[in-house]
């Protein structure tokens, strides 16, 4: 190859970009923190089983996106392509059941093969939180509290809608579905290829087809909310009630499915039409089924995800970087003395940097170019006098400066 690059739909990821996605991690921890969450670090990595077992062979994940390797032990293993799996295997791993409930944040990448599209790559970035343990309404109305939170602490508040529905208990799903089938069963060939699949696996994902046909269909289907018994209505109005008292406004989406047995009650979405087709940047719901189906105990589970790139595309958060003090000596002895003094500097919390090659006017424009904030220049005559000449870049302004009162002297600029 003529020019070496990042395979497809990766990127390297620096300069403001790196700082917005840090600055969405950092706001994330801080607000996770005030819920109480505690981090969990998964591998990157996990047995392909972890992940085939609850989203089911049939998936466009397992089948379409997971990246999943044989090692040299034969092991077969898969990129972690989305994180609720791995923290649950982590859960029953390491007897986490022994204090519910548990409060579990986690962030980093994840890995899906699927066409790159705007603030989603191969390679993307999740924050991920889950609440396991806690099988009430209320314990829905603080994952989705903490979300908005964090939405809002990054600016996004008016840039997102919450979309929220119930999928009901499972006596509800299973009348529902039975309903829903033999409605769509009436037009199989009328629909795409992957709803006929689904209408055997998933009919549910149905719902959520972006096929133009299967559109039309659903629109006249059976709804999830005519089928829903006492306990599940019941549930969903906790969870409203909750939201409005919380301050959290949102839309009741009745399209808004979750195709797997082990989801139920609530699911959500906040999505934003700023970054075309793919708008939701965050979403989650409960899945009280997941941990026992990965052969742990029956223990219920609420929890969300959201695309770093996404909110970090979104929010622009980041600061930018700190104006660094440029210290330039100018000699050997003053280079020594340089070292001291950017030590004294970077202890006090000062971002400093050393030019110490070139003449003054070529490390001056060097400094401008670097937006620096001040220079500091020690010279053989200076050291002598145990000074510096400090330097204000933004208008020139430079006085000499004993070295003991360096930190001082920029602290009162």
């Amino acid at each position: 190859m003529s020019k070496l690059q990042p395979a497809r739909g990766t990127r390297d990821i620096y300069g403001n970009d790196a700082r917005n996605m840090t600055a969405v991690v950092d706001t994330f921890r801080r607000v996770a923190g005030t819920y109480g969450f505690e981090e969990l670090a998964t591998p990157i990595f996990e047995f392909t089983e972890v992940y085939k077992r609850p989203l089911g062979e049939a998936s466009d994940i397992v089948s379409k996106e997971m990246y999943t390797f044989e090692d040299r032990g034969g092991d077969e293993l898969t990129l972690r392509p989305e994180f609720t799996a791995g923290v649950c295997r982590a859960f029953i791993s390491n007897g986490m059941q022994q204090n519910l409930p548990c409060r579990l944040m986690s962030y980093g990448p994840a890995f899906r093969y699927e066409r790159p599209q705007k603030g989603r790559y191969r390679q993307f970035h999740q924050v991920n939180a889950e609440l396991l343990g806690q099988d009430s309404p209320e314990a829905d109305i603080d994952m989705i509290a903490m979300a908005w939170r964090l939405l809002k602490e990054l600016g996004l508040g008016d840039k997102v809608v919450l979309h929220l529905n119930t999928l009901g208990d499972k006596e509800s799903r299973t009348a529902y579905r039975e309903a829903l089938v033999a409605y769509l069963s009436k037009f199989k060939d009328q629909l795409s290829e992957d709803s006929q699949r689904r209408l055997e696996s998933n009919p549910l994902r149905i719902l959520d087809s972006k096929n133009e046909g299967d559109k039309a269909i659903v629109a006249d289907a059976p709804k999830l909310s005519d089928h829903l018994n006492e306990v599940s209505q019941t549930f969903f109005e906790t969870v409203k009630k909750g939201l409005d008292v919380v301050g959290v406004p949102y839309i009741h989406d009745e399209r808004l499915v979750r195709g797997m047995d082990y989801y139920c009650h609530t699911a959500f979405e906040f999505v934003t039409t700023e970054l075309g087709a793919q708008g939701t940047v965050l979403g989650g719901g409960r899945y009280d089924g997941l941990i026992e189906q990965l052969g742990g105990p029956a223990t219920s589970g609420v929890g969300w995800a959201g695309g770093i790139e996404r909110l970090a595309m979104l929010s622009e958060a980041g600061e930018g970087p700190a104006r660094p003090v440029v210290i330039m000596p100018m000699g050997e002895a003053a280079t020594l003395k340089a070292f001291e003094v950017a030590e004294t500097l970077r202890t006090e919390g000062f971002t400093v940097t050393a030019d110490r090659s070139g003449n003054l006017k070529k490390r001056m424009n060097r400094a401008d170019k670097a937006s620096a904030a001040f220079a500091v220049i020690i010279g053989d005559n200076e050291l002598e006098r145990g000074v510096a000449t400090l330097k204000r870049l933004e208008n020139g302004e430079q006085s000499e400066i004993a070295f003991a009162d360096i930190v001082s002297a920029i602290n009162e600029k």
